[in-house]
């Protein structure tokens, strides 16, 4: 009588457990649907990356692209707005750290920090302004370069007046930090990549 008691628990155990795994598998496949809508567009996944001719763009020139959902600056440096930025000083600016992803956290915000690879003429960056998330306005505000009526270089938010001078470094207003520069790698003297 022992053993019929013993063969009935078995039975049930195994029941038990094969109805709990047919109803984990069930409850997985059923909520699978919804984790997979929560992945990425297939448009977002092929803006991970960009490749940007900078060929095109003269010196003294601006252009703004768009990646992954923000504006990016490129701006095509003149000697005199590279020698501007080269001047400052570390301890006159509000935010002293790089803010790159191109170089270590922590890193100083010197011009060369803000530009990869030595190529200073070509200054890539967030064109969001780390106050309020505006776009600040190229070629305004006071930490460009001058020349007769012409002013070039430097970023001005005309939301809440932040300021950034010819590296896209913060010099007055409420914004914290420096302009962002993205990851990104030449890859030819005249192209990069963004990402």
């Amino acid at each position: 009588m022992s053993t019929a008691v013993h063969a009935d628990v078995n039975r049930r155990d195994f029941l038990f457990i094969a109805t709990g795994a047919v109803g984990a598998v069930g409850a997985a496949l059923t909520a699978w649907p919804f984790i997979s809508q929560m992945n990425p567009d297939a448009s977002v996944l092929a803006m991970a990356a960009i490749e940007v001719d900078l060929a095109p763009i003269a010196e003294g020139q601006e252009i703004t692209i768009k990646w992954r959902g923000n504006p990016v600056f490129i701006r095509h440096r003149t000697a005199k707005e590279i020698e501007l930025a080269k001047s400052v000083k570390l301890e006159d600016l509000k935010d002293p750290t790089a803010r790159s992803a191109n170089v270590k956290d922590g890193d100083p915000a010197t011009d060369e920090n803000r530009v990869v690879g030595g190529k200073e003429g070509f200054l890539v960056m967030m064109g969001v302004c780390t106050h309020l998330g505006c776009i600040p306005i190229g070629n305004e505000g006071d930490y460009g370069v001058v020349e007769g009526n012409v002013k070039s270089g430097g970023w001005y938010c005309p939301c809440h007046g932040s300021q950034y001078d010819t590296a896209g470094r913060i010099r007055k207003g409420p914004a914290p930090e420096n302009l962002f520069v993205p990851k990104y790698e030449y890859l030819s003297d005249t192209k990069i990549r963004i990402g």
